[in-house]
């Protein structure tokens, strides 16, 4: 594990994940202010499961203690782009351990960069990494937003079935999509 001179003492970050488009790396308190205004655009906020519209304050920070905390489940990477001159802050992908060898990844880009590959080749540089040494990785996306389907099965994931989130944007139940992707270990 690496630690970030910008989280809080004595706490441990995911380690950064190289491609060659961006950087998927530990968060950082200076991402707070991209990461607010992104996560607190609705449209955003409405594709995920646990992102509230309008985005209450404080949000950010609770994530970035969570991120840190060292009896964490939860890995979550900032896709950042500004070695190439992009953002700093194009999105965010969660990895949360579960059982049995088994993580459930979670994702969003901020509009800006939709429909430019971003998201599925951060899957993919997160799932070859497989910082969690898992067998098998779960995912979904709600039945409205095809989108993100297409990242998922664009990175290798296949279909399982037809399930239900609750969305807290929303504050209701949706249709989602669910996947399965067998990992290399």
């Amino acid at each position: 594990m690496i630690v970030d001179k910008d989280l809080p003492p004595g706490t441990e970050a995911a380690p950064g994940i190289q491609t060659d488009r961006f950087v998927l790396r530990p968060m950082r308190r200076s991402d707070t202010g991209l990461i607010e205004l992104y996560a607190g655009d609705a449209r955003v906020a409405r594709m995920t499961r646990d992102i509230p519209h309008p985005l209450p304050p404080g949000t950010v920070e609770t994530l970035l203690r969570t991120a840190a905390d060292p009896d964490h489940s939860v890995d979550v990477w900032v896709i950042d782009g500004s070695r190439l001159g992009h953002a700093e802050v194009m999105g965010i992908l969660k990895l949360e351990r579960m059982d049995r060898q088994q993580s459930e990844i979670r994702f969003w880009v901020a509009p800006a960069f939709w429909n430019a590959g971003i998201a599925t080749a951060a899957v993919e540089a997160l799932l070859a990494a497989n910082p969690h040494e898992a067998a098998h990785v779960f995912a979904e996306a709600f039945q409205d937003n095809p989108g993100s389907a297409r990242v998922l099965t664009n990175a290798g994931f296949d279909y399982l079935g037809d399930a239900e989130a609750y969305c807290v944007a929303r504050g209701a139940i949706v249709r989602t999509w669910t996947y399965s992707r067998k990992l290399d270990r």
